[in-house]
């Protein structure tokens, strides 16, 4: 394709894509942005606590009806049983697991029973930010982390609160107690938010109306049959990638619209809500860099909560068990559920083998950057070098197979959840080369064990 028919393709998807996505994109947001404005000067005022929470907890219902009109009875309904476990086993010790168990019951019979999957697939964000914050404070009840069970009002509005309750993220119960106190209105906190959403309409028109014509439209690219399998694979990854930034940096800017989303050093406020780090999953030094950076406190939940918890069990199992939880917090999806099994074989597998590798040549290339006084001679070699560009490609070729199956071509089953056929037959198309490159990395870490 030449310059001019490519200029005449930008030019159309500028005209009847990008300025439509964009609109589309805050037409949908701007009342959820105005009730977080709202909350916000509501929280500066002197009025009882109490109060603050009950706005607190209308603001968020008023924004799930928004967008899930009377379905969302379905997210209060979980808000409601959440604290009803919780007071029934307010002198447990082990509310934490109890409430998980019964929040993934809930979640299962959702799915299969209550309500039709389209339905569920919509609310099926809120309702895994309502249970991750209600996990997460009954564990903090259990460790002392919190006093004393919150009141309903308090639980209430942490579960609802506006800024994260339609596209998170999770906060802990700590930061909207800082949310609730608030801090004074200044340049930086609004400057900051804006900068968020105007990232978010940009990620959205990147994942709408650049990423599925890459190729040949934007980058001139052209190959054989299979080369253009993978193109097409890497179009749908890239798509789907920016559609997360598109969610997670929207949801920066919702939560500290709200008052959330900050750190205080003596007197210096910063406003560093941070979800996503899109530069580390679209040039990624490895596999587990990857997986921290897509949903940051999702990730550091899981570590928190799940992880650290399953640790007894070993290091692999409580891989298998995070990724397992991320996966039913998910819903049931094959497709999510094969993807997030798929990660922890390969982070795992990507961590052993190059701590190996690291402890045998002395080298800097572990998966997370080494520390500046790290005992290791080779840091900076033109061949150490190498070693990280080698397994930043291998990444990229892991996210371009995991992200092969996220295409829109049936908006039903982009609505309902993709099936299993969708997953394997996207897989089989790429040869299940991903799955073999990790057997092939862990037999040769076995071999050099």
């Amino acid at each position: 394709m030449d310059l001019h028919s490519r200029v005449e393709v930008w030019l159309h998807l500028a005209e009847n894509c990008v300025l439509t996505t964009a609109q589309q994109g805050l037409e949908q947001v701007w009342w959820l942005l105005l009730l977080c404005l709202l909350c916000r000067l509501c929280f500066r005022q002197c009025v009882p606590s109490d109060i603050k929470h009950m706005v607190s907890v209308a603001a968020g219902s008023y924004a799930l009806f928004l967008f899930f009109e009377v379905h969302m009875l379905w997210v209060l309904l979980l808000s409601a049983l959440c604290y009803l476990v919780l007071f029934l086993n307010r002198h447990s010790s082990r509310r934490g697991l109890f409430l998980s168990g019964v929040i993934l019951i809930y979640l299962l019979m959702g799915e299969l029973h209550l309500i039709d999957p389209v339905t569920w697939h919509k609310m099926r964000g809120s309702q895994m930010v309502v249970a991750m914050k209600a996990i997460s404070l009954a564990f903090d009840v259990d460790r002392g982390a919190v006093s004393a069970l919150p009141s309903p009002a308090e639980f209430l509005g942490y579960v609802l609160f506006v800024g994260t309750v339609v596209f998170g993220p999770w906060i802990s119960f700590h930061n909207y107690k800082e949310a609730i106190e608030s801090k004074k209105l200044s340049w930086t906190w609004m400057q900051k938010s804006f900068l968020c959403l105007m990232k978010s309409q940009v990620c959205l028109v990147v994942s709408n109306c650049i990423a599925p014509y890459l190729f040949p439209y934007f980058i001139p690219v052209d190959g054989n049959e299979m080369t253009d399998k993978w193109l097409h694979a890497y179009e749908n990854a890239v798509s789907f990638h920016f559609s997360n930034y598109f969610v997670g940096h929207l949801s920066e800017s919702t939560t500290m619209l709200a008052g959330a989303g900050f750190t205080e050093e003596k007197d210096n406020v910063k406003w560093d809500m941070t979800v996503v780090k899109p530069a580390n999953v679209e040039m990624p030094r490895s596999m587990v860099l990857v997986v921290t950076s897509w949903n940051i406190p999702m990730s550091r939940w899981l570590n928190t909560y799940v992880f650290k918890n399953a640790m007894k069990l070993g290091t692999f199992p409580a891989i298998l068990v995070t990724y397992t939880a991320s996966a039913l917090l998910h819903g049931l999806s094959f497709h999510l559920g094969a993807v997030l099994l798929s990660l922890g074989f390969i982070t795992y597998v990507e961590h052993v083998l190059r701590k190996k590798l690291a402890a045998i040549f002395s080298a800097c290339i572990l998966s997370r950057h080494c520390n500046s006084d790290c005992n290791h001679q080779h840091k900076k070699e033109y061949w150490v070098m190498m070693l990280n560009v080698l397994f930043s490609v291998l990444a990229i070729f892991h996210l371009t197979y995991l992200g092969s199956m996220f295409d829109d071509v049936d908006n039903q089953a982009v609505e309902e959840g993709y099936v299993a056929n969708h997953t394997i037959q996207k897989w089989s198309e790429l040869n299940w080369s991903s799955h073999w490159v990790v057997f092939i990395c862990w037999v040769f870490y076995r071999l050099i064990q």
